[in-house]
């Protein structure tokens, strides 16, 4: 698309078979782009939270206007027509990498975005490449291929977040810079080579077809992956609370429920544990709601550091927080049950320089079944739970009958919770 410009600029002057078809091509991808980068456009200012967009528009315009001044080639001076519309071109293809990097929360590099245009500056007017046609498309070539496959790069660093357009964006972006790469030693080594002006407007114009063809696909994918990362983030936000940043009733009751489809096929002893603050009431009362909040981060983020990576915890409401342990025998549940309980004690003594020393009391129901419910083994923490509570707090009680008396000071080191 930039090296070919002389050649398109003789299509307008010098007619050769297949001429129109290169010029409306040509025309075409003008419009194309210009379109693309306004929907783009239009659809970051419906959703501003995803700046990637706006980055990605913009380099599709950045395109559409480099290949306009490619196609006043003969009527302009060449360092518009050639040096200038190059440069914004592999610029273009700059900005929908840091458009990428966005995407993913990292930052713009200004003097990345600007590094391919200068280097091909510099390195196409040096005394080798000058004269050197095909050395300078290759050095433009290599450039976009650099760009593009950077791009990629950035899509499938981020291939954690469960995204279905990004293996495709990777592998679109990759393949593309591949062809651009081999543009030039194909366009010299195939029958249909630029010496041929028939044969040139060939190879042309199948170049120019792909290039519209993924500027199209490219756009919509990307546009794909902006509403799907917009609707995950919502799917997300609804299973999230807020305040602690842990799993919420809802978000909770959804893991449970895969929990209890796994046990059907994959039995394994389960644990059910339900805490809930001690006093909690007064605390608010005593040092106001911010605090509160606090020592519930505080609860929120020592459950997180206790339980297994494969365990569900979230917080049901209020100051009660639920957890299943998945593959838990008896003594190693309590153990858990009582290392929350001594954790958070430990921890809620002095929350944000005010005096707390928070406690919490834990009811645990346990089972061997192969069909769990996972709402009656609730109700059944619950019972115990009202038990913690009514023998004076700050423990650990398992239903149906069992419970761990302990001390309100955290247990010696060693210590092994047996049911009472």
């Amino acid at each position: 698309m930039m090296e070919d410009a002389p050649d398109c600029g003789r299509t307008f002057r010098d007619p050769v078979p297949m001429n129109v078809d290169v010029n409306t091509l040509f025309q075409v991808t003008v419009y194309v782009e210009a379109i693309l980068g306004l929907l783009l456009l239009f659809a970051w200012v419906q959703n501003t939270a995803i700046r990637a967009v706006a980055w990605w528009g913009s380099a599709h315009l950045l395109r559409a206007g480099s290949i306009t001044l490619f196609g006043l080639y003969g009527t302009w001076p060449d360092i518009v027509t050639i040096d200038l519309a190059n440069a914004i071109l592999l610029t273009s293809f700059a900005v929908t990498w840091t458009g990428a990097r966005v995407f993913d929360g990292r930052r713009p590099l200004p003097l990345a975005i600007i590094a391919g245009a200068a280097l091909w500056l510099v390195g196409t007017h040096s005394a080798i490449t000058l004269d050197r046609m095909e050395l300078r498309a290759l050095v433009s070539a290599a450039i976009i291929a650099g760009y593009t496959w950077a791009t990629a790069a950035e899509f499938w660093r981020g291939r954690a977040e469960p995204l279905v357009s990004r293996l495709p964006a990777t592998f679109l972006l990759f393949a593309h810079g591949a062809l651009f790469l081999l543009r030039t030693p194909l366009s010299a080594m195939l029958p249909w080579s630029p010496t041929n002006e028939v044969f040139g407007s060939v190879w042309l114009t199948v170049l120019s077809s792909e290039a519209l063809l993924f500027s199209i696909s490219i756009a919509f994918i990307l546009l794909a992956m902006a509403k799907e990362r917009t609707e995950h983030r919502h799917k997300t936000a609804a299973m999230i609370d807020q305040l602690t940043g842990i799993a919420n009733r809802r978000g909770f009751v959804a893991a449970a429920d895969e929990v209890e489809q796994r046990q059907a096929t994959e039995p394994r002893r389960i644990a059910v544990l339900l805490a809930d603050l001690d006093k909690f009431k007064s605390i608010n009362d005593r040092f106001g709601h911010a605090v509160g909040d606090a020592v519930l981060r505080v609860f929120a983020d020592t459950m997180g550091r206790t339980v297994r990576p494969g365990d569900v915890f979230g917080r049901l409401g209020g100051e009660e927080f639920a957890a299943v342990l998945y593959d838990i025998g008896r003594e190693r549940a309590l153990l858990l049950a009582e290392e929350l309980r001594a954790r958070f004690a430990e921890e809620a003594g002095s929350v944000e320089g005010h005096p707390i020393y928070g406690t919490v009391s834990v009811g645990l129901a346990l089972t061997e079944d192969r069909r769990i419910d996972v709402t009656g083994m609730l109700r059944q923490a619950d019972q115990a739970l009202y038990r913690a509570k009514e023998r004076g707090r700050n423990r650990v009680e398992v239903a149906p009958c069992g419970s761990v008396e302990r001390p309100n000071d955290p247990p010696p080191p060693g210590y092994a919770a047996d049911a009472a």
